[in-house]
């Protein structure tokens, strides 16, 4: 087994955000809750999981990024809890002039909130489950070009429009094809953060959308849907079925117990950022699946094509990695993290700034994140874990 060890930090960017107060339904500034990001061109689009909206930031002197623009998302598509609902946006993804975007999918139970009430009311608190619609968007997004490397969303550029899965107030598409899925189907009803049904990855190769759930989880094995589309009326997307059955592809990884947090293509792999399912504290990982778009049926896959590419740096309570997108800048494989709740030191509250990271999983430039081991060779002999990871989430 390869020794993996932390990935190496080449560069931090930072990403400058306007005054965020403007916003009155959002409890944190922009650049403490970001969710996912994706760029293209001199252009990074973010997103933070408590707005209905994107966020661009464009590539100015020295590598920084700012001249914030935030693009309120009912503008471009309809959302049935209207402009201040709630998206929980958590991924991101630019392929073939549009924008890719996904909301959690997700229940939420409500915070006892013990410190403004007293104990019966705050276990009544609890019994709250809270279901927003707008975080059942699947869709995507023309994008047109300002001038040179800047892009922004439009509801439509000549043939291309905007367009998305039906859903609604009291349902949506995806909720209803897993429905009576035996794997999925018995964890809508639970909450996020709880191991309930839990979108938080999302990777585009042309009309192939891989989804990546942080929940549920099972026996250690994390869960990616991969669905096909095909455009259905000027607004509407429908997934089409898989040999007449199923809307979607169902891969089981094996991943330690812990949940997809963003996903990425590096060529034909898929790189899978992985971290604690549960409100709990815990180290992320990135893992890379040995060519996965060319695995076309459904099943378990096999744990010697998952490789440990890194362990990313942790701290206790704050810096927890929510978004990965790939960073020519820093070199071949070279990725940009960003983190939800950012330590101070990487925050200045004055600018609304905050500091991504660019590393080099591998702590090498070299072509790919790691040198290639047995496993991305087709080695069955393992699971090609860390010693690390695998003592600090082995299934019981």
């Amino acid at each position: 087994m390869p020794d993996i060890s932390h990935a190496k930090i080449l560069d931090q960017v930072a990403l400058t955000f306007s005054d965020w107060r403007p916003l009155s339904h959002v409890e944190d500034p922009l650049h403490k809750d970001l969710s996912a990001v994706a760029r293209v061109g001199d252009s990074l689009f973010l997103a933070c999981d408590e707005t209905a909206s994107v966020e661009r930031l464009r590539r100015l002197e020295g590598g920084r990024f700012g001249d914030h623009r935030h693009f309120a998302l009912d503008e471009f598509v309809d959302l049935p809890g209207g402009a201040d609902g709630e998206m929980d946006i958590e991924g991101l993804c630019v392929e073939g002039g549009f924008l890719w975007i996904v909301g959690s999918h997700s229940l939420r139970r409500c915070k006892p909130k013990r410190q403004e009430s007293d104990a019966d009311d705050a276990l009544a608190r609890m019994e709250e489950i809270e279901r927003e619609p707008n975080r059942y968007f699947l869709g995507r997004i023309p994008l047109v070009e300002e001038e040179a490397g800047l892009l922004a969303p439009a509801r439509s550029d000549g043939e291309r429009h905007a367009a998305w899965l039906k859903f609604g107030k009291r349902r949506s598409a995806l909720a209803r094809w897993v429905a009576d899925d035996p794997h999925l189907g018995p964890f809508l009803e639970i909450p996020s953060k709880e191991n309930g049904f839990d979108v938080e990855g999302l990777a585009v190769r042309g009309s192939q959308v891989w989804l990546g759930l942080r929940g549920p989880v099972l026996r250690g094995h994390a869960v990616i849907l991969r669905l096909d589309f095909k455009e259905q009326g000027t607004d509407r997307l429908k997934a089409r079925r898989i040999d007449g059955r199923r809307r979607y592809r169902k891969y089981l990884v094996d991943t330690r117990g812990l949940g997809i947090r963003d996903m990425r293509f590096d060529g034909d792999d898929l790189l899978l950022l992985v971290g604690p399912t549960m409100s709990l504290e815990g180290p992320a990982f990135l893992l890379r699946w040995c060519g996965a778009v060319r695995d076309d049926a459904s099943g378990v896959v096999d744990p010697g094509r998952i490789e440990t590419v890194a362990e990313l740096p942790y701290q206790l309570h704050v810096d927890h990695p929510e978004g990965i997108d790939l960073w020519p800048e820093g070199g071949p494989g070279a990725l940009l993290v960003i983190y939800d709740a950012p330590a101070p030191e990487r925050t200045d509250p004055d600018t609304f700034t905050v500091l991504a990271d660019v590393i080099c999983p591998s702590g090498r430039r070299e072509p790919g994140l790691v040198s290639r081991g047995p496993s991305c060779r087709g080695a069955r002999n393992g699971p090609g874990v860390t010693p690390a990871l695998e003592a600090a989430h082995r299934p019981a």
